[in-house]
């Protein structure tokens, strides 16, 4: 039973993803709940039937009291086909009524529509560039992916659970009086009438209020996981108690936006018990004056009073109800904050993969500043031609690491185009793009998995034997084969801990070697991907990278100038621009930057901070 309701919606059903989601609040919820809207007509039908219930048993009770005024024996004669029939739609019917409201709320709809969000948000935001995630807290993104689905869905629960049942409730409660007696409506309606005026009142701040908390509390969390992914820093510096501060500031604005939201609550309970009273004394009141008077049976004020007492102790779990719905729709508001921004670096409308047939890449007039007007690249033509081997070198913000970036599509040029075997590389797949590239990084951060994981995220499909030839050429077989984790396992199934920190820098590059390597892709981008090894290792693999690099196109930066020494033709970047270029020995031969940077360079390493013109100097290139 309970899998047939758990499995009505299946919360990884195909859907069309939006470069463009709602960003106003009921519409944004409305299209993650749209595979739900079948459950949601028939989740608001059984609580109106389960409130009409509720109103008919006491409408029933106050029958049984008025009955009871007559002789035991004709009561049983008369209403015992009726009573006997009340007692199997209480033991029968009733709980029939409330199992299915249950499980269309508890188990078809709660379950599946957090997992529905959270899934779609987390696709949401993977499909965001590399410089929208740099622009934030990665802490602060999880954390509203995370708050987010279950705020959602408590959201929707309070909407049936309590609000519907509650409108139907005091439909219901009012019919009940009017039908015993019209001017038994009159406290109703004028506790209502405040009960809107408090409810109104409520509403307009919790929702501020809410988000107000929320935001504090992503910030807290942004703040805290800050801290712990640069843990080694932290230690370095002995920063603890800076960091401290630095969430305690955070920590603190939490607790102001949270005292402020539950100074409401308080206000509102206040209020309510006030409003409660005159609600039973009213009802109740005003059935003893109509009963004394003749115009009520006791039947009726027994109803009339079991209403106003059951409604006393709704009120307060209406409007917590109430108040936790705008609360939770105030945390959705801030996790659309990040859900719901528009996807930025898309795939053009009917973009196909990139087809690469020979590898070539060719720049034309490439300028990209970052929006900051200056850095980056200006006005970059280049060819390379199909399995040439480049090397760039040039200052640190020569533009080195920003034509890499661009070549992968992690930002769009602001001109200019970069064309792969004349494919334009903002109007191919962007997955195809990236899948046709290999990259080792200077810092090759590691996935918190096995390592394994980490060699097969390169090529998911590579047998076994293939994933260990790609660890043995890059020198890794031995050293992962001695692995072990505080969950003892062992060898390949090893987990390297965050970012891959229970790891040497040497074996993490070697992993992130071996990873390129099993993927094999065409084009080859090497970031000093050498710079993390030692001397000995170096060498050693050397001759493994040189064959990695056969048949494909390369770009390699590097401050070490002799690892791109025998590179076909050599870049210098200097400002955005490529000022010299050729082999090795002809750039020394110019006895420009490249001369400059190979006279300076100490023990084999260009000092990419250094002036050019110290480095170009002949009396300070002598000294």
């Amino acid at each position: 039973m309970f899998r047939y309701f758990e499995n009505l919606v299946d919360p990884y059903t195909e859907y069309t993803a939006s470069d463009t989601p709602p960003r106003k609040l009921l519409p944004f919820i409305a299209e993650y709940a749209h595979p739900f809207r079948k459950l949601f007509v028939w989740a608001g039908l059984l609580s109106v039937a389960v409130a009409s219930v509720e109103i008919g048993l006491i409408w029933a009770m106050g029958w049984v009291v008025d009955i009871l005024a007559g002789d035991p024996a004709q009561v049983w004669q008369d209403h015992g086909t009726t009573l006997i029939l009340l007692a199997v739609f209480v033991l029968f019917l009733r709980p029939l009524i409330q199992a299915l409201d249950v499980l269309v709320l508890n188990n078809a709809i709660m379950p599946s529509f957090g997992i529905l969000i959270r899934w779609r948000s987390h696709a949401q935001v993977l499909r965001q560039s590399i410089g929208w995630f740099e622009n934030d807290f990665a802490g602060r993104i999880a954390n509203r992916i995370m708050q987010t689905p279950p705020a959602a869905g408590e959201a929707v629960f309070q909407v049936f659970d309590a609000l519907t049942f509650a409108l139907a409730y005091i439909v219901g409660a009012a019919v009940l009086l009017a039908d015993a007696d019209p001017r038994l409506m009159l406290p109703l309606v004028l506790w209502f009438i405040g009960y809107i005026v408090l409810m109104r009142w409520l509403i307009r701040r919790v929702g501020p209020a809410s988000k107000a908390a929320s935001d504090a509390r992503s910030q807290v969390n942004g703040r805290v996981v800050d801290a712990y992914t640069n843990i080694h820093s932290v230690k370095m510096f002995a920063q603890d108690r800076q960091e401290l501060d630095y969430a305690k500031e955070a920590i603190d604005l939490a607790r102001d936006t949270f005292q402020k939201e539950m100074r409401l609550y308080t206000i509102m309970d206040l209020v309510l018990v006030v409003l409660n009273g005159l609600l039973i004394v009213g009802v109740v009141g005003w059935g003893l004056m109509l009963w004394m008077q003749g115009l009520a049976s006791v039947g009726i004020v027994a109803a009339a009073t079991a209403l106003a007492l059951r409604l006393n102790s709704m009120t307060g779990w209406i409007m917590w109800a109430l108040t936790t719905f705008f609360r939770q729709l105030g945390v959705v508001a801030e996790g659309m904050e990040t859900i719901a921004q528009p996807i930025a670096l898309v795939d053009d409308p009917g973009a196909q993969p990139l087809r690469l047939t020979q590898g070539e890449i060719r720049l034309d007039a490439l300028t990209h500043h970052y929006g900051r007007g200056q850095g980056g690249l200006e006005k970059i033509s280049l060819t390379i031609a199909p399995g040439e081997k480049i090397g760039l070198v040039g200052r640190s913000g020569a533009g080195k690491s920003t034509l890499v970036k661009l070549l992968l599509r992690f930002y769009d040029a602001e001109s200019g185009k970069i064309l792969i075997d004349d494919q334009d590389v903002t109007r191919v797949q962007q997955d195809s793009l990236r899948r046709a590239i290999g990259m080792v990084q200077q810092d090759s951060a590691l996935l918190h998995r096995s390592v394994r994981d980490n060699l097969l995220y390169g090529r998911p499909d590579a047998t076994e034997a293939g994933m260990i030839a790609a660890a043995k050429q890059a020198q890794a077989h031995e050293f992962i084969l001695g692995l072990r984790d505080g969950q003892g396992r062992s060898g390949y199934d090893a987990h390297v801990g965050e970012r891959g920190v229970k790891l040497s820098g040497g074996q993490r590059q070697r992993i992130a070697l071996a990873r390129v390597i099993l993927k094999d892709a065409p084009i080859l981008l090497l970031d000093e991907a050498t710079s993390a090894l030692d001397s000995e290792v170096e060498a050693a693999i050397q001759d493994t990278l040189y064959g990695m690099m056969q048949g494909k196109t390369v770009i390699a930066i590097a401050h070490r100038l002799s690892t791109i020494a025998h590179m076909d033709r050599i870049l210098v970047l200097d400002g955005g621009k490529i000022v010299e270029q050729g082999t090795h020995d002809v750039l020394l031969a110019q006895g420009g930057l490249y001369a400059g940077f190979w006279a300076r360079q100490s023990g084999g390493f260009l000092d990419p901070d250094q002036p050019a013109s110290d480095q170009t100097d002949p009396e300070k290139a002598a000294e």
